[in-house]
């Protein structure tokens, strides 16, 4: 299989269209998504020079004397991994300030910038963060989708296809990350992704915060792996441990600043009073998530309730993913009431715009899976622009009311 280097990232036009009229882009996600390998091929087109902070010799010149070190980069520089020198971003504020030329500087970091204070506060106003998750299924198709202005604009016509059937557990399975899709079996997948977690918490936790019990995060992320698409509840999460409450959450916290975990608020109506309002938790990526509960494809296929949980996982990633480069801002929750209406995903396109998917595992569609579609149908109004049922079938229908089943390929095939 290919590597993440012979893949197009579709998240180069926006990177394109930041650094055109900003100073600072900070390409931030998890690592090993392929941060470095886009930066430095962009880069390297555009004439920009490149610096890792995982050097110790340019992390500690850096730290030493961070202004001089700024005063002496390249007119163009891709400073990689920032977050561990967090001493080096008054400095770039400083020269950006200075002399505010578009593009001069392309960062990369490994935890999430809206939860590291100094940097975010230092470079407010001066610096476009874009998300870079590890690969979409249309990225390693090779192939750009229009599935997101099909549910808002376009609609689906009626249309065959092939099921997914085991392909879809193999896909859950891989995951997204780009050194484990090389390898050649999942066996190897699954330790890649082991060493991987592994090597990320002892390192990238710690640059984070100094916490006696690095022990319990990787027994806290599998509990929160099988628990992926349910609705957070921190008393469950809490259970197998002596930490308090408020221990667990901060923890949690920490697992998302490093991408491992996703929080999916909920969406909220003044139409209707009887809302739940937990969030949902989500793994970062399914293949992490398989590696931690053990899974394979064929226990996967075996399991219908974790497949059930998986799938509806996958299709969530799979679109924040094509989000992250969409040209309209997306913003993502889940719907679900006290009267057991729910919808899986809802999507809320430049603060207006309101669309549904609900995610099945099954190969067969009835008219009842679209009740929690229908509900938000009502509750969104003339917001609403159309609902989906994702299901591992074979054909594009229309349910009425813009309402649609159609097969999960077509997240990433036209």
């Amino acid at each position: 299989m290919k590597t993440d280097f012979l893949y197009r990232r579709f998240v180069d036009a926006p990177l394109a269209d930041a650094i055109s009229d900003t100073p600072i882009v900070l390409i931030h996600g998890p690592r090993q998504c392929g941060k470095t390998t886009l930066a430095r091929m962009f880069g390297g087109e555009r004439g920009y020079a490149y610096f890792s902070f995982d050097d110790d010799i340019v992390a500690a010149a850096a730290e030493t004397d961070p202004a001089g070190f700024v005063a002496d980069l390249p007119a163009k520089t891709i400073l990689d991994e920032v977050q561990h020198v967090p001493e080096l971003f008054s400095s770039l504020k400083i020269a950006v300030d200075r002399d505010r030329v578009p593009g001069k500087f392309i960062l990369t970091g490994s935890a999430n910038a809206l939860l590291v204070p100094r940097l975010a506060d230092s470079l407010a106003g001066r610096m476009e963060i874009l998300r870079l998750h590890p690969l979409a299924q249309c990225e390693l198709a090779g192939e750009r989708p229009n599935f997101l202005d099909k549910v808002f604009d376009l609609g689906f016509p009626t249309s065959s296809h092939d099921r997914l059937g085991d392909e879809l557990a193999t896909r859950i399975v891989a995951g997204g990350y780009p050194a484990a899709l090389s390898r050649s079996t999942q066996r190897r997948q699954a330790a890649w992704y082991r060493d991987y977690i592994g090597t990320l918490i002892q390192r990238d936790v710690q640059d984070l915060a100094r916490i006696r019990n690095l022990d319990v995060l990787p027994r806290l992320l599998t509990i929160a792996a099988g628990q992926t698409a349910q609705l957070r509840n921190f008393s469950d999460l809490a259970g197998p441990f002596q930490l308090s409450r408020p221990t667990i959450q901060e923890y949690v916290t920490l697992l998302e600043s490093i991408f491992l975990i996703d929080t999916l608020p909920p969406w909220h109506s003044n139409r209707l009073k009887r809302l739940v309002k937990s969030p949902k938790i989500h793994a970062g990526d399914t293949g992490v998530a398989c590696s931690l509960l053990g899974i394979n494809t064929q226990s996967l296929a075996e399991d219908r309730e974790t497949l059930g949980h998986l799938v509806e996982t996958f299709v969530f990633q799979e679109l924040r993913r094509q989000a992250s480069w969409y040209p309209a801002d997306i913003r993502f929750h889940h719907f679900r009431d006290r009267d057991g209406y729910e919808v899986d995903i809802v999507l809320e396109r430049a603060g207006q715009r309101i669309a549904g998917i609900e995610v099945k595992a099954s190969a067969t569609i009835r008219d009842r899976d679209f009740r929690g579609l229908r509900k938000l149908k009502s509750s969104a109004g003339r917001r609403f622009a159309g609902g989906v049922v994702l299901y591992d079938g074979e054909t594009s229908a229309g349910f009425g009311d813009d309402l649609y089943a159609v097969p999960i390929r077509r997240l990433w095939e036209d």
